[in-house]
């Protein structure tokens, strides 16, 4: 059985880059980073328009049982082909990816925490925390040069849902969690910790 980590927080508080740090201590032939914004549900049947006022932070959002069998089947040690997000265009993709379970599986998206069924696979759960003004710098930066948005509609998603659900639904997860890392930029050990964790994880 492979041992899973949830890795939780809110938009741009920096999950991806925790994530990749762990890896480069450790090294990524035997750790798998799960992103689970690949599993928003399909849109194909519905315009551009409408699918880009659609709100992405809620977890109605998500396909959540293409999600819970895919996490089940990389625990038990079993391959998968895993749906593609574009974000450019607001929906899944017509390709998939096949993906083989490693011995620890870091599931990482702003909905890690949230889902009971998810979080009881979960070995460890962390979430990772940033102030609202960072986390919004970091999501314009990210937006608007990694996934074809405009500055405009940045920050309008950011106020109309991402900052709302935050409040209701991302931020209370955080209770579920047994690793809080802030990551608001300045220097801290909460990698190590962290890092060493999955290290045991990996050397039993």
């Amino acid at each position: 059985m492979a041992k899973i980590v949830l890795v939780g927080g809110g938009t741009a508080s920096g999950k991806t880059h925790v994530i990749r740090e762990v890896c480069k201590l450790l090294g990524e032939e035997n750790i798998l980073h799960f992103p689970i914004d690949d599993y928003y549900k399909d849109l194909s049947n519905m315009p551009f328009e409408e699918r880009a006022k659609q709100n992405y932070d809620h977890p109605k959002a998500f396909d959540w049982k293409l999600m819970r069998e895919h996490i089940k089947a990389l625990k038990e040690g079993k391959s998968i082909d895993k749906p593609i997000y574009d974000f450019s265009v607001h929906n899944r993709s017509n390709k998939t990816e096949h993906v083989d379970s490693k011995k620890v599986i870091i599931i990482e998206g702003i909905m890690a925490l949230v889902d009971k069924e998810v979080r009881s696979y979960g070995d460890l759960k962390v979430f990772i925390k940033a102030s609202n003004e960072r986390r919004l710098v970091r999501r314009i930066e990210r937006d608007t040069k990694e996934r074809g948005r405009s500055y405009d509609s940045v920050i309008k998603q950011y106020f109309e849902t991402v900052q709302p659900m935050y409040e209701e639904i991302i931020g209370p997860s955080q209770y579920y969690a047994d690793l809080i890392i802030n990551n608001d930029g300045y220097q801290n050990n909460s990698i190590d910790v962290l890092s060493l964790i999955i290290k045991n994880y990996l050397e039993n």
